[in-house]
C-alpha cells in the first residue's frame, strides 16, 4: 500500500473552486433547460439532438486540446480559454427564441468544456505527485459535483421565489435564471486568472515524442478496458426511469437524483484517499464491481426502498470510476504527453457514452417493461465484472 499522501498544492484547490462555481452556473441552466426548450416548442427528438451534438463537440475537442497543450508546453492559457468560452456562451440562452439558437449556444458552451478538460486534468496531474494524485482528482470531482448540487437547488429555489413573489411568465423566469447563472461563471474565471499557476513542464531530454513510444501498449490496454466498462456506464436517465418503475413518486424523482449527487460528492474525496493508500488499480476494480452490484440490484429490485438505497450505491461507485482512472493515466505515459493521453481517455469515454445509454434503452424497449430491466441491468452487471477482472489481470501495478 502507498505511503501517507502529502499536502495538496494550491493549483488543485484553485481548480476545485473553479469547477465548483462553473458547475453551479451550468446546473442552474441544465436543471431547467428541457422545460425551457419545451416552452419554445422543441420536441424530445430536438432536445436529444441538442445534447448529443453538444457532447460530441466536446469529446472531439478534448483530444486536440490535450495534444496542443503538450505541443505548446503550456496548460493554463487553454484552461482559461475554455472556461471563458463557456461563461460567455451562457447568457445567450436567455435571448434564444427557438431551439436552433439554443443548440448554437450549447455547442459553444461544450466547445469550451472540450478545450479545457484535457489540459486541466494534465495540470492537476502535474500539480500533484503519485502519492497524492488520487486525492487530487477526488477533491476535484467532489467540488465539481458539489457545484452541481448547489446549482440544481438554486434553480429550484429561484423558480419558487419568482413564482411566489413575482407575477412573471414562466418563460421569463427561466430567462432570468439563465442570466443569473452567469455570476458564478464569472467568479470561476476570475479565480483562475488570479490564482492559477503554470506548473513547470516536465521535459525528458531524450524522450521520443512518437505516439508509439510515448503512449505504450499498456496505456491502450487500459483504454480498451475503460471503454468496455463505458459500454454499460449508462446515463443517470435510465436509472431514473427504473426508479419511477419501482414506485418512486414523480415529485420525488429530483430528490433521488440529489441523493445520488450527494453520495458522489461525499465519497469522491475519501475515494481519492483510498486510491493513494490502498492502490489505484485495486480501488478502480472495486468501483467497477460496486457499479455492477448496483446494476444487478436494479435488475432484481422490487420496491421504492430498493431504489433509494441503490441510488446511494450509484453515487459511491461513480465517485470511484470517475476519479480514479484520471489519477492512473499519468503513470502510464511519457510526462511530455500527459495532455494527449488525457485527450484520448476523454475521447473514449465521450464517444461511448451515447451508444451505451442508447443500446441499454433499446434492449429495455425490445424486451418490455418486466423482462427489459432484468436483461438491461443484468448484462451491465456482467460487463462491469468482466472489466474489473481484465483490469486486475492485464494492467500492470507499477508503470
Amino acid at each position: 500500500m502507498d505511503e501517507k499522501p502529502q499536502k495538496l498544492r494550491s493549483n488543485i484547490i484553485v481548480l476545485g473552486i473553479t469547477s465548483f462555481f462553473t458547475d453551479v452556473s451550468s446546473e442552474m441552466i441544465l436543471a431547467i433547460l428541457p422545460l425551457f426548450l419545451t416552452a419554445l416548442g422543441a420536441g424530445k427528438a430536438a432536445i436529444g439532438l441538442i445534447e448529443g451534438l453538444a457532447e460530441f463537440a466536446a469529446s472531439t475537442l478534448k483530444i486536440f486540446s490535450g495534444w496542443y497543450s503538450d505541443k505548446l508546453r503550456k496548460r493554463k492559457s487553454l484552461v482559461i480559454l475554455g472556461y471563458i468560452l463557456s461563461t460567455v456562451a451562457k447568457p445567450f440562452i436567455a435571448l434564444a427564441t427557438g431551439w436552433g439558437q439554443v443548440l448554437a449556444v450549447r455547442l459553444m458552451d461544450r466547445m469550451g468544456k472540450g478545450i479545457r478538460t484535457s489540459p486541466r486534468d494534465a495540470l492537476i496531474a502535474e500539480s500533484s505527485d503519485e502519492k497524492n494524485r488520487g486525492r487530487a482528482f477526488g477533491l476535484h470531482r467532489m467540488m465539481d459535483t458539489a457545484g452541481a448540487v448547489v446549482g440544481t437547488l438554486l434553480a429550484s429555489l429561484l423558480l419558487y421565489i419568482f413564482g411566489r413573489n413575482f407575477n412573471m411568465h414562466i418563460v421569463f423566469q427561466y430567462r432570468m435564471i439563465f442570466l443569473l447563472a452567469v455570476i458564478p461563471g464569472i467568479i470561476s474565471v476570475i479565480t483562475l486568472v488570479l490564482f492559477l499557476k503554470e506548473p513547470k513542464f516536465h521535459h525528458e531530454e531524450n524522450a521520443s515524442l512518437s505516439v508509439k513510444a510515448a503512449l505504450p501498449q499498456r496505456f491502450f490496454v487500459f483504454l480498451v478496458i475503460v471503454g468496455l466498462f463505458e459500454l454499460v456506464h449508462f446515463s443517470y436517465a435510465l436509472f431514473i426511469l427504473r426508479a419511477a418503475d419501482l414506485g418512486v413518486p414523480i415529485p420525488l424523482i429530483p430528490i433521488i437524483y440529489l441523493v445520488y449527487n450527494l453520495a458522489y460528492a461525499g465519497f469522491a474525496m475519501p475515494a481519492g484517499y483510498l486510491a493513494d493508500w490502498f492502490g489505484k488499480k485495486k480501488l478502480l476494480a472495486i468501483g467497477y464491481l460496486l457499479f455492477g452490484l448496483m446494476c444487478w440490484g436494479f435488475a432484481v429490485a422490487s420496491s421504492p426502498v430498493h431504489a433509494w438505497l441503490l441510488f446511494i450505491l450509484f453515487g459511491l461507485s461513480v465517485a470511484i470510476v470517475d476519479s480514479v482512472p484520471r489519477a492512473m493515466v499519468p503513470a502510464m505515459v511519457s510526462p511530455n504527453l500527459k495532455g494527449t493521453a488525457y485527450g484520448m481517455y476523454h475521447m473514449v469515454i465521450g464517444v461511448l457514452d451515447l451508444p451505451a445509454t442508447a443500446v441499454g434503452g433499446l434492449v429495455w424497449d425490445i424486451f418490455g417493461k418486466t423482462t427489459g430491466p432484468i436483461i438491461t441491468f443484468g448484462y451491465a452487471a456482467v460487463v462491469a465484472a468482466v472489466a474489473a477482472f481484465l483490469l486486475l489481470v492485464f494492467v500492470p501495478k507499477k508503470q
